[in-house]
């Protein structure tokens, strides 16, 4: 009995790994994707630079050893030796830009590794979603199928026994071809649909994975802030803008660093010579003057470059507000949508479908209005399950934005 129950429970728990909420298909891919230990690498490369920067200069230390001999009669012979330390300083000005650099190029990959994190994200979410309107879309073609099917069944058996025109069956057996090709493609859609999610996500999932499907309905849906509130968070919580705003910083740290390696570099030396009869010490200052070299080609490429970094953060700017004012707007409209679809279109549609149903079985319509009241209710029904895609990937943009 252990053995089985312990079976069963395995079986039970393979089961329940294979269907997946959305969470935990966020949670897998921020585990497994590439895309996201690379990032985590770009930071880990970052940080060891702020090491790099904050370290400071190694001394040198010289020895040198060698033999006097007398050239003039009484002068001292024998051994003789040097031993010198040669301590480089670092000056302020420029270890201040070079850690302010570093740091800045810390900030950027921090703010890379979560702006890869919310791209994977919103590219999980949209394929969830993707994923469910799909699967929707071949229930309803798979329904349909079935319900045109049942009527070219019965439209021939009408024919057969003389009370329907043949027209009706050639026109009954079209839709259910129709409507044969329609599921078909919908069933391939669903396919296509599953190997995105499953890439999205890092492949890890199962052949076989299910989906734990989330209700769409509109009052489960968050209620924004206005635009104008909406545009002040994004620009401040944006990790795309947070990266061109450490990249500009980086840029002005790098130009003011090059700035400040014009100043003469300055070392202290302090060096004992041993001679045969003589014991003496030196202490003294190494002055690199910058006669020649006074660093213009890399004082202005930095500055070119800090100018190109401003210009990005400008563009960049831009670009967000684009991007956040059309996702706002797709949201409302696809909101609206929604609303009046649930709300009027499809109920209406679907009123109109049954009263086409009953006219035709009591003979008062012929096939032709029934097949009509069909498409246009398929059409309502489709166009809703597209509104309500359309909704949550406005939602997912502007989320992702938001920095959520």
């Amino acid at each position: 009995m252990p053995l089985v129950a312990a079976m069963c429970w395995l079986t039970t728990s393979a089961y329940a790994q294979a269907t997946y909420t959305l969470p935990q298909l966020i949670e897998l891919a921020q585990e497994q994707h590439p895309r996201i230990r690379a990032a985590r690498e770009g930071v880990n490369a970052a940080g060891a630079a702020v090491e790099t920067a904050r370290a400071l200069p190694n001394p040198e230390f010289e020895v040198l050893r060698g033999s006097q001999r007398a050239r003039l009669p009484g002068a001292p012979e024998g051994p003789v030796s040097t031993v010198a330390l040669t301590q480089r300083l670092d000056l302020p000005p420029q270890r201040a830009a070079r850690i302010g650099a570093a740091s800045a190029g810390l900030d950027a990959e921090q703010a890379q590794l979560r702006l890869s994190r919310q791209e994977l994200i919103r590219a999980v979410k949209l394929h969830y979603h993707e994923l469910l309107r799909r699967e929707a879309e071949s229930d309803a073609a798979q329904q349909d199928l079935d319900l045109l099917n049942d009527i070219r069944d019965r439209v021939k058996l009408k024919v057969s026994t003389g009370e329907s025109p043949r027209y009706d069956a050639i026109k009954a057996e079209a839709e259910a071809l129709n409507a044969q090709k329609a599921a078909q493609s919908a069933q391939l859609r669903v396919e296509l649909a599953r190997a995105a999610l499953k890439n999205s996500v890092g492949n890890v999932l199962p052949d076989d994975f299910t989906l734990a499907a989330e209700d769409m309905l509109e009052h489960e849906l968050p209620q924004l802030p206005t635009l104008r509130e909406l545009e002040e968070q994004v620009l401040q919580r944006n990790a795309g803008m947070t990266r061109a705003r450490a990249l500009t910083t980086r840029g002005r740290e790098q130009l003011a660093l090059e700035r400040a390696l014009r100043l003469p570099s300055v070392s202290v030396k302090a060096a004992v010579d041993q001679q045969p009869d003589i014991r003496s010490s030196r202490i003294g200052v190494n002055l690199t003057i910058p006669l020649w070299d006074q660093r213009r080609g890399p004082i202005g490429e930095a500055s070119a470059q800090l100018a190109r970094l401003r210009h990005e953060e400008d563009q960049a700017r831009f670009d967000l507000r684009q991007q956040l004012r059309e996702a706002y707007q797709r949201y409302q409209i696809s909101r609206n949508s929604v609303a009046a679809l649930e709300t009027g279109i499809v109920a209406q549609s679907q009123a109109a479908l049954r009263v086409a149903e009953a006219a035709y079985r009591f003979g008062e319509r012929g096939i032709l209005d029934y097949l009509d009241a069909q498409r246009a209710w398929r059409n309502a029904r489709n166009e809703l399950i597209a509104a309500r895609f359309e909704m949550r990937t406005a939602l997912a943009d502007i989320e992702t934005l938001n920095g959520n």
